[in-house]
């Protein structure tokens, strides 16, 4: 792994390497050297924690670890269906606009009526879309709070923006802790632990999946200004 050679590294700023971040839903097989999944994770630990907990673990596999992982999820997931959690009424119609980007022309070009490829393209969860390293986080501790998942947020942050600034693409994933008793199994996690998603890392692929414009709600609609 680690002799395998990686693009020329040139620093980014933080604005680029912010606005260049994207979900990668498809890689190359090229392996991850371990010593970059070790730098971006140390830039990260660099994240602030409510008195200094650093609550934040963060597990990742690759190579025979890598699939011994993705066939338990990938056999649970055919036995079982993808398993995601709901949203209430009012957050559906983000999830919807996303699904079109992504299974629409835009993406995956899948027919709306095609309902074995829309299978086949949401099981590709469970393989981590093809990533050379998967990866789990986690909240280190079930008795800490909302405040100390934010903090596990931050460092997640900091991962993801270290990886871009490395060529590497990321994708958080929520479909993976669906199966609770195969990641905590398989990753090796504490019952203690709070399952919170799982991770792909990888070289993206070029495929047009990989530079859809999702889009952001204007900032008005989240950014609360007090002058009196």
């Amino acid at each position: 792994m680690e002799t395998t050679p990686s693009p020329p590294y040139t620093p980014k700023t933080l604005a680029t390497c912010i606005t260049a971040r994207h979900s990668t839903r498809l890689f190359t097989p090229d392996p991850v050297p371990a010593s970059i999944l070790r730098a971006c994770a140390t830039l990260a630990t660099n994240a602030p924690s409510n008195s200094n907990t650093q609550p934040w673990r963060l597990r990742l596999a690759h190579g025979p670890a890598r699939t011994r992982i993705v066939s338990a999820l990938q056999s649970a997931a055919n036995d079982h269906g993808p398993r995601i959690a709901p949203l209430p009424a009012e957050f559906n119609h983000f999830r919807s606009a996303m699904g079109h980007k992504l299974y629409g022309p835009e993406g995956w070009n899948i027919p709306r009526d095609d309902a074995a490829h829309h299978l086949e393209a949401q099981l590709r969860n469970y393989e981590f879309f093809g990533a050379p390293v998967c990866g789990l986080v986690t909240l280190c501790d079930e008795r800490l709070t909302a405040m100390d998942a934010m903090c596990v947020g931050l460092f997640v942050q900091n991962f993801v923006l270290a990886l871009t600034e490395r060529g590497l693409g990321s994708c958080l994933q929520v479909s993976v802790v669906g199966f609770p008793e195969v990641v905590r199994r398989e990753f090796g996690v504490a019952k203690e632990e709070v399952l919170l998603c799982g991770i792909a890392i990888g070289w993206p692929a070029v495929h047009p999946v990989n530079v859809l414009d999702i889009g952001r709600e204007d900032v008005d609609e989240v950014l609360i200004l007090l002058d009196e």
